[in-house]
């Protein structure tokens, strides 16, 4: 064991970058196709809501000016529902569909599906986690409720979203704020950036002390790392890294890319410490596994 140990860093370097390069990129997952089969003409009133629908939340005036334009130019884009007992069921489109009801719209142009109960609830989550104007708590409660309802992994989502595993990572990241917290960000007063790295603060006074102020200052990402340097002490942990080479500092950036998380160091190439972050039981499943895999 010491002997292959004594080779030091050199061969932990040629691995991870191999395998750095040789990683492939997710394809995108094809959204829903909602301009394909047959189109009808439906009495709105035989049209309802999915109640597990994820999106809980619509804009008001997003909503006025899409009546406004059905008003004048009809439903270009029909919606997708779903045959039941009950009616038809909003699959894709719930949107529109609220507009077509306040524009008064006895009709609605829709594409009638025959899915089972679970295609019905996969397809509606993923359809809402591919649109752009979710808030970023929206997002990562829906990759949430993918996960646990079809018992998925950080992986399989990300493929099926077209998104990075690491992406998915830090989505998921978020929900780790406190109540208080999470809903400054999904008000739209603290990004998506400020609160990856909010998340990494476990103390509820101090995490909520920097949210407030990010919010009422305006404080930039670089702002609101230095404010956490500055109240954790960091600084001192940052002198202590000083005397690692540059070939060490590389290796931390590499495993800190293979693993997707953050990794960071204290000390030098003879004596030191590496600390790996988790964020839940699926990451640190995911890192056993990277170790341990032959």
């Amino acid at each position: 064991m010491k002997s292959r140990l004594g080779r030091g860093l050199d061969s932990l370097f040629r691995t991870f970058d191999e395998e750095v390069k040789t990683e492939k990129k997710l394809e995108p997952v094809e959204k829903i196709k909602e301009t394909s089969g047959d189109v009808q003409k439906l009495n709105i009133n035989k049209i309802y809501t999915n109640p597990n629908q994820p999106r809980k939340k619509f804009d008001q005036e997003s909503l006025n000016e899409l009546a406004e334009s059905i008003k004048l130019h009809g439903l270009i884009q029909p919606i997708i529902v779903n045959k039941t007992d009950k009616g038809y069921m909003i699959i894709a489109g719930e949107r529109r569909y609220k507009a077509c009801k306040q524009c008064g719209l006895t009709e609605v142009d829709a594409i009638v599906k025959n899915y089972s109960n679970k295609q019905v609830a996969e397809i509606s989550i993923i359809e809402n986690l591919q649109r752009e104007d979710l808030n970023p708590v929206e997002l990562a409660k829906g990759i949430k409720q993918l996960m646990e309802e079809f018992g998925l992994t950080q992986e399989k989502v990300a493929e099926r979203l077209g998104k990075s595993r690491p992406a998915i990572a830090n989505s998921l990241r978020i929900l780790t704020l406190y109540p208080e917290v999470l809903d400054l960000v999904e008000k739209g007063k603290i990004s998506f950036g400020h609160a990856k790295i909010l998340a990494s603060v476990s103390d509820y006074a101090t995490q909520l002390l920097l949210a407030k102020k990010i919010a009422k200052d305006k404080l930039t990402v670089r702002d609101l790392e230095k404010e956490i340097e500055s109240l954790s002490g960091h600084k001192k942990k940052k002198k202590a890294t000083a005397s690692a080479s540059e070939e060490l500092k590389d290796f931390v950036n590499n495993l800190q890319r293979r693993l997707g998380t953050k990794v960071s160091i204290i000390g030098n190439d003879k004596k030191g410490r590496i600390y790996i972050d988790y964020y839940s039981q699926d990451d640190l499943d995911r890192i056993y596994d990277t170790f341990l895999r032959k």
